[in-house]
């Protein structure tokens, strides 16, 4: 692809002076040391020292785009949110995808969850859908989130990915096996971002005027439809072209071939919730579509690549907690969690004023109680007062409501779930799904034992135990087939 031209200016320091030579730098003479009044070097050193920041510490390596979302179908009856209110309304988004335990230079064909972000720029605020392409998460208690992704990143003595400390904490909280069931499927190596679902995993509530909600569940549906590599496939472009998926949704919106995603809706009365087998707060869980079947009602587009990856997906910064009215979070504890530590990881990576960084910035916003910071570029709200003054009138809307359906009353306690046989129930049910199409149960076990021959042997046992809870037969097949792969260091 030819570079796109650009309008030639004159080079200039960073404080606007013209620099007739870049390459050149002040010293005593042809062959003597350099001056410190060389500010042109200096800078240029100086900026470049710090051109990286921090990396996300999940969700690393990422590609996104521009696109809108339009509503295809009415839900007013679900929710009074302003940009869901009338058909054929069109939002601004900006999507990013990602992988969830690698580095930036990890390769996107990795066997991995994978993020599906959206933010929608509406009328009334930032909207963002911090979705995986998975329906469940591996955990359901907050707590266990740190510990959790340490052991799928890297040892903190040999600096190395760790099959033992993977599959070790995986056969010891065993309520994670659902998604380890989709992630040791094919599903677990997509064939790039534009052929893998979208969901929300979490409970939300779309809420009426009224106050009057439901619960709801979001998905995401390719309309490329469903595309993953198997194993070795993957293993293979890992090494050959780690960028695969990167490339392949920026040249898919070069060519004009736009993916796209038809919105669906699953929802779930509070009357409903508490009859309901399963608690709706629970990640590790789905909600049945033959009892809450999906309704649509729009359709994401991405139509425009980024024009520099820096400025726009990485310093992106979405959070759960980026709601409009007419949309509430729900008492998950998992996304409680998540309301708080996705903005504190923004302000510790692009600071207090992440969302002034123009991709993050709301369509309009007035907050002079939030002021100063590092990087404060706006005007600071000028001279208007600091404080709520009298002087200084400001316009009040209701942007939130309540319900007589939630008055949480309990003791306070330290709780965390225990595993029981309805953790498998489902797990179970997705074996045997694969089951109904050739090859995949195979690949399933083939997949799980070419990673597990590289833990050690308790562990090992520990994993076919778990698999032997959602079948009897499972277990005894991973165990047969861990055993003929090739030794593997342990």
């Amino acid at each position: 692809m030819a570079p796109t031209a650009v309008v030639s200016e004159v080079y200039t320091t960073s404080n606007g002076c013209p620099v007739l030579n870049p390459r050149a730098s002040k010293r005593v003479g042809t062959d003597g040391p350099l001056l410190l009044e060389d500010f042109h070097l200096i800078d240029l050193l100086a900026h470049f020292d710090r051109e990286r920041i921090p990396e996300r510490v999940v969700h690393a390596k990422g590609a996104g785009a521009y696109g809108t979302f339009e509503v295809t179908d009415d839900i007013s009856d679900l929710t009074c949110a302003n940009f869901l209110g009338e058909v054929g309304k069109k939002t601004k988004t900006f999507t990013r995808f990602s992988t969830v335990g690698g580095e930036r230079a990890s390769p996107d064909s990795a066997r991995d969850p994978r993020g599906f972000a959206t933010k929608l720029y509406t009328e009334e605020g930032l909207l963002d859908w911090v979705f995986n392409n998975t329906p469940v998460f591996f955990i359901r208690d907050p707590s266990k989130f740190p510990l959790f992704i340490h052991t799928q990143k890297r040892d903190p003595q040999t600096n190395l990915k760790d099959a033992t400390m993977f599959w070790d904490y995986l056969s010891t909280n065993q309520e994670s096996i659902h998604q380890v069931m989709t992630l040791f499927s094919d599903r677990g190596t997509p064939y790039g971002y534009r052929f893998m679902h979208g969901f929300s995993g979490h409970a939300f509530k779309f809420v009426k005027a009224d106050g009057a909600f439901v619960y709801v569940q979001i998905h995401l549906l390719s309309d490329q439809g469903i595309k993953n590599f198997e194993n070795d496939e993957a293993i293979k472009v890992a090494g050959e072209n780690p960028d695969f998926a990167t490339k392949d949704l920026f040249d898919a919106i070069e060519k004009h071939e736009y993916p796209s995603w038809t919105a669906y809706v699953q929802t779930m009365t509070p009357e409903q919730a508490e009859k309901f087998k399963y608690s709706i707060f629970d990640l590790t869980k789905i909600w049945p579509h033959h009892e809450f079947p999906l309704r649509r009602f729009g359709k994401l587009t991405l139509n425009k690549n980024p024009d520099n990856y820096f400025a726009e997906v990485e310093q992106v910064a979405f959070s759960p907690s980026h709601l409009v009215p007419g949309i509430e979070a729900s008492a998950d504890p998992v996304l409680q969690s998540r309301l708080f530590s996705y903005n504190d990881t923004h302000r510790h990576r692009l600071g207090v004023n992440y969302l002034q960084i123009p991709v993050n910035c709301p369509l309009k916003a007035w907050n002079p109680f939030e002021r100063d910071g590092g990087m404060r570029v706006d005007g600071n709200y000028g001279k208007f007062p600091n404080y709520q003054s009298s002087f200084a009138p400001m316009r009040y809307k209701r942007g939130w409501f309540t319900s007589e359906h939630e008055q949480w009353v309990g003791k306070a306690l330290d709780f965390s779930h225990e595993v029981t046989e309805a953790d498998y129930e489902q797990a179970r049910g997705m074996w045997h799904l694969l089951g109904k199409t050739p090859g995949q149960q195979e690949n399933f076990v083939y997949n799980v034992a070419s990673h597990l021959s590289a833990a050690n042997r308790q562990v090992q046992e520990q994993t076919f135990h778990m698999f032997s809870r959602v079948d009897s037969r499972l277990g005894d097949r991973i165990r047969d087939r861990t055993t003929k792969m090739p030794k593997k260091h342990k």
